[in-house]
């Protein structure tokens, strides 16, 4: 929004532009010099504002880059230990089956000295059948207790796998979040750039405005209507700029119904302004964090709708494939992502999809 008040700002002056060449007087131009002043400390307020949240995101920038360092070490160390637990498993599968070709064969033996003494008294027989069988017996034991343990050993890998599988979705969460950020610190960057940039081409024309002005001062101190559209614009801008600011820090304490409830009431009062897409995408974003995946693709879809030349377009569009993946619904996931890729090949938003697309399966 203080975008739009110096752009209103700039138009307002360069209308008075024509009014002042024929009838404006030094002491209108004191009181350009004076709104000069004001904006140029505007300006400089809401730099300070921008440098103070651009600390704060490469804070959490920080933070989040801290929560992947040892998830890393967790999937290293789980890996290590499943590379650990597979060679101990095939190495007592291995001595295991050594016992079992040994015991094999020592019944084998038996069998055939059963065969041999078949022909011996009943009483000898009887024994060596009775020593056969039992150890048939024990044999058949070990061989369940061996297929007991194989089982727990495959439960074992099976809960392994899941929590690798979880590790590596927070991962990808955080690298999301990681981009999100970044990108929100480059758009403050172009916005302080794309004001700095105005400010300059209204210094350069009241410059040559007052070279050109020749007439006497004028005795009445009754406000130009200029500096009233200037007062009425600066007044605008300062109730929007503090409406938005109260729901952007509600959100980023993490009450997502508060930060809603003023996202909403701000894009009543002022449904058409340069923040009005941001407002919009917001919101979207307090449903995501719920995990309410489908209310927050609809309102995703308002961002594109309602503001298609907005900044926030290639974002919504990116938040709709990941609810989609969420939902399970692989089909509209994949070829939103793709679209992102496709329509805005440059962005982050469009880098991070690439990624989201190799992975899915």
């Amino acid at each position: 929004m203080k975008v739009i008040s110096l752009r209103l700002t700039k138009g307002w002056i360069l209308l008075g532009m024509i009014f002042l060449i024929g009838c404006a007087t030094p002491q209108d131009v004191r009181i350009l010099d004076r709104e000069i002043r004001k904006l140029e400390s505007q300006l400089t307020q809401t730099q300070n504002r921008d440098q103070k949240e651009k600390e704060e995101l490469r804070k959490e920038l920080s933070t989040l880059r801290g929560e992947i360092s040892p998830i890393k070490q967790e999937i290293s160390s789980l890996r290590s230990e499943i590379s650990s637990e597979t060679q101990k498993l095939k190495a007592d599968l291995l001595l295991r089956l050594e016992s079992l070709q040994t015991e094999t064969r020592i019944l084998s033996t038996g069998v055939e000295e059963y065969k041999e003494y078949l022909k011996k008294p009943t009483r000898e027989v009887d024994r060596l059948k009775g020593e056969v069988e039992a150890r048939v017996r024990v044999l058949e034991e070990k061989g369940r207790s061996h297929d007991e343990q194989f089982r727990d050993i495959a439960v074992r890998m099976k809960g392994i796998e899941e929590q690798l599988k979880w590790i590596e979705a927070r991962w990808r969460s955080h690298e999301d979040r990681l981009k999100l950020n970044e990108e929100r610190v480059k758009t403050n960057d172009d916005r302080l750039k794309g004001m700095e940039g105005r400010l300059k081409g209204i210094e350069e024309g009241l410059k040559g405005i007052e070279a050109k002005l020749v007439t006497k001062p004028s005795e009445s101190e009754k406000p130009s209507p200029l500096e009233e559209k200037v007062s009425d614009l600066k007044s605008l801008s300062v109730r929007v700029g503090d409406l938005y600011r109260d729901a952007y820090e509600t959100f980023q304490r993490g009450d997502l119904e508060g930060a809603r409830k003023k996202f909403e009431a701000f894009l009543s009062q002022y449904p058409h302004t340069e923040l009005s897409d941001n407002a919009q995408f917001w919101i979207g974003e307090t449903y995501f964090l719920k995990k309410d995946y489908e209310r927050a693709i609809l309102e995703y879809e308002k961002v594109i709708v309602k503001y298609p030349e907005g900044d926030k377009v290639p974002s919504a569009l990116l938040k709709q494939g990941l609810a989609f993946l969420e939902l399970g619904d692989k089909t509209n996931g994949r070829s939103l992502l793709k679209r992102v890729t496709e329509r805005y090949p440059k962005t982050e938003q469009a880098e991070i999809a690439r990624k989201r697309l190799e992975s899915i399966k």
